[in-house]
């Protein structure tokens, strides 16, 4: 469905994609997160758990904001929401993300300064959560990208070279 958004690298198969995922290793990803994962994610998932985006640029309001990974659910790897190591608890842990708006999903080029969350503060952790950006280096500044999951990925486009 979206093959054309993923760059294959070797740093994405080493450090974001993970095996295969199925619909109970979903529900069991969504129980430890805590929070119902929109089903356009889910569906996404399905297709490729992770990886480095090619198409990695989002418009809003006539700016580009990049996500550089989209996260998966396997534990195992690196960049996935479940990780130890760089999963969405590690973000609101350790860089003190703020806690109440839901799961970091996606990294930037910034290298954690700031990161793409699936916003729940409106819908609850069972409704559709609208799409941010929380920057860090502005005293955790969220900007709205979309109002779903879809719309976001329907918005991934290649960006423009400065």
């Amino acid at each position: 469905m979206y093959d054309n958004i993923w760059d294959d690298c070797d740093y994405s198969q080493k450090n974001y994609i993970g095996r295969p995922v199925t619909e109970e290793g979903l529900w069991a990803a969504e129980k430890i997160l805590g929070y119902k994962l929109p089903e356009a994610y889910k569906k996404l998932l399905m297709e490729h758990n992770g990886g480095i985006l090619k198409a990695c640029a989002i418009t809003v309001d006539d700016t580009d904001y990049y996500a550089e990974g989209l996260y998966g659910v396997d534990p195992k790897v690196n960049n996935s929401m479940l990780s130890e190591k760089f999963g969405s608890k590690f973000w609101i842990e350790e860089w003190e993300y703020p806690a109440d708006v839901g799961i970091a999903f996606a990294d930037t080029p910034s290298a954690g300064h700031d990161m793409f969350f699936l916003d729940y503060r409106e819908c609850g952790p069972m409704g559709e959560p609208a799409v941010v950006l929380i920057d860090q280096e502005f005293d955790y500044r969220i900007t709205k990208i979309a109002d779903t999951f879809q719309e976001f990925l329907d918005k991934l486009h290649e960006g423009t070279d400065e």
